[in-house]
């Protein structure tokens, strides 16, 4: 039986086990951590559901719909759009056609203009007709020159595209890839964002069980350190001694899979810092289980009332929030809750957030590679390493789950192309 070792228990090593297995293959996968999952991880703390910075699933992504069991996910989802905030003023912007009931605070909702509403209903008719790979496979420029050359107000772009966009790229500029726009707004027009009730580690947790399942052996706390391979094998060297396989599928992060195999890798990469706060659950924020954008500026950039969607993240009693800072600000932890608490606190003047506490700060300095203009033309392919070796990871796609869940299948397809 041929034999193949996955390095790395992430979602692409996971999904990449599972069809490896599915499809006769003797499969082991090398996490170096004690828990699998890479990013996508929760941590639980006295009643308390901490995801690894603010995450969450798209659920019309296409390989979200075809490796995941989402109904037993139990899903909680948001309600479409974002209460836009700044001093002393708040504002609900929806899409009405999946929220009725936002419909008329989204009409006259002066934060964004009459002929924005409309550009922005046309941009959905638009993509509703294109498929997912020729958006990513188009020539683009920037969010920012896209937004402009559709005819896009600068008030649309500060008190909308940059915050709610600058959560999901990590770039408040708008500097990314106008391909990621593309794709992610026809995805939240086609369907839900919503977490797990147990977290976001939930999808790693159901990966893990359905390649187990299926007969994959998982490996926690083992490191490998290096790959050594022929034409007809491999020898993976690690923490516990070595071995030897028929191929590898290296499915970890960039920076440790370009050192394994030798090949270029993205380099540069966009951070956060997201923390966690609990409120007594009588203080209600009123977002009807929405973001609160930031519109003035990025600190933070966006705060989430969490147990609003899922009242299993805090015990009886508490609700739990979450602020994002973008990039790595450097200020320590209290500073940071402090400038969340002063932020609350002009957008709700009438209140105090004195109970406002900070649970945990989570600084994840590689939470997406940068994913500029004509970013996937340097992107490394699947089959790019030497010998019987083959890259795993959204980094041979896009940053996102649908790039790593799907790369995990692509990734098994070639290494059984190669056994074929």
């Amino acid at each position: 039986m041929t034999r193949v070792a996955v390095v790395g228990g992430g979602l692409a090593g996971l999904v990449a086990a599972r069809h490896l297995t599915e499809s006769g293959v003797d499969v082991e996968v090398l996490e170096r951590e004690r828990t699998v999952g890479g990013r996508v991880r929760t941590t639980r703390e006295d009643g308390f559901t901490f995801d690894r910075g603010f995450q969450v699933l798209f659920t019309a992504y296409p390989a979200v719909q075809r490796e995941l069991d989402l109904r037993a996910l139990s899903l909680r989802r948001f309600t479409p759009g974002a209460v836009l905030a700044r001093p002393g003023h708040r504002s609900v912007l929806s899409d009405p056609l999946r929220n009725p009931g936002a419909a008329t605070e989204t009409l006259f909702n002066r934060d964004v203009r009459f002929s924005d509403k409309l550009r922005t209903f046309k941009l959905q008719r638009e993509l509703r007709h294109r498929d997912p790979d020729d958006i990513l496979d188009a020539h683009d420029g920037s969010i920012e020159e896209y937004l402009a050359e559709r005819g896009f107000s600068r008030e649309y772009v500060e008190n909308f595209a940059a915050p709610f966009y600058g959560g999901i790229t990590l770039d408040r500029s708008l500097g990314t890839s106008s391909a990621v726009f593309e794709y992610t707004f026809k995805m939240l027009t086609e369907g839900d964002i919503a977490v797990p009730a147990a977290g976001m580690g939930a999808i790693s947790e159901q990966l893990a069980d359905r390649a187990t399942t299926a007969g994959a052996t998982v490996r926690t706390g083992v490191a490998v350190r290096s790959l050594d391979h022929s034409d007809d094998g491999a020898t993976v060297e690690t923490s516990v001694g070595e071995e030897s396989v028929d191929a590898v599928v290296v499915a970890t992060d960039p920076k440790t899979a370009g050192e394994l195999t030798g090949v270029a890798t993205p380099t540069e990469t966009n951070g956060c810092v997201t923390q966690y706060f609990s409120l007594p659950e009588h203080v209600d924020l009123a977002t009807g289980k929405r973001l609160l954008l930031n519109t003035a500026d990025a600190r933070p950039n966006q705060v989430v009332p969490l147990t609003d969607v899922a009242s299993e993240y805090a015990p009886d009693g508490e609700q739990l929030l979450s602020a994002t800072f973008l990039g790595t600000p450097s200020r320590d932890d209290d500073v940071l809750a402090s400038e969340v608490r002063e932020a609350l606190e002009s957008w709700y003047p009438s209140r105090r957030f004195v109970e406002l506490d900070l649970l945990r700060t989570d600084r994840v300095p590689f939470a997406q590679f940068a994913q500029p203009p004509g970013f996937r033309r340097s992107l490394p392919a699947p089959e790019a390493p030497d010998g019987p070796v083959v890259l795993a990871g959204d980094y041979t796609q896009w940053s996102s789950i649908n790039g790593a869940l799907d790369s995990g299948r692509v990734a098994a397809n070639a290494v059984l192309d190669r056994f074929d």
